[in-house]
This record gives C-alpha cells, structure tokens and sequence, in this order.
C-alpha cells in the first residue's frame, strides 16, 4: 500500500478551471454578491498594512545600522 505524503500534494499541480468556479460559486453562495466587495476591500487594507509595516522594519532596520556604524567609527 502506497502511502500518501506531501509528495503526492505537488504532484497533483495548479487548480483547473473547474475548481475555482466551484470555489467562487460556494463563496458567493455563503457571502452573498452584495458582501463579497466589502470583503475584498478588507482584504485589500490588510494587504497595504501588512507591505506598510515590514517597509517600516525594514526602515527600522536600516535606521539601526546607520547609528551602529556610527558608534563603530567613534
């Protein structure tokens, strides 16, 4: 008997069309055609303050360096 691994998972590639059709048609089934906007548009803010705030370690990050290579020329 074959065993079934995380091997088997890649295997199996992209979803097809048929699937994400599936997968819109229950969404909008749950959600509704009226909520499904506001839901993405949450989505959307979500995504923009998760990218807003790894720029800010990012900066933070920087910011560290700079004042570390300072103190290390001093």
């Amino acid at each position: 008997m074959k065993s079934i691994g995380m091997e088997n998972i890649y295997e199996a590639g992209a979803p097809g069309v048929w699937q994400i059709v599936i997968v819109l048609v229950i969404v909008i089934l749950f959600f509704g055609g009226r909520k499904i906007p506001e839901l993405m548009k949450g989505l959307g803010k979500g995504v923009k303050e998760f990218k807003d705030a790894t720029k800010g370690d990012e900066s933070a990050v920087q910011e560290d360096k700079d004042s570390n290579e300072k103190l290390e020329s001093k």
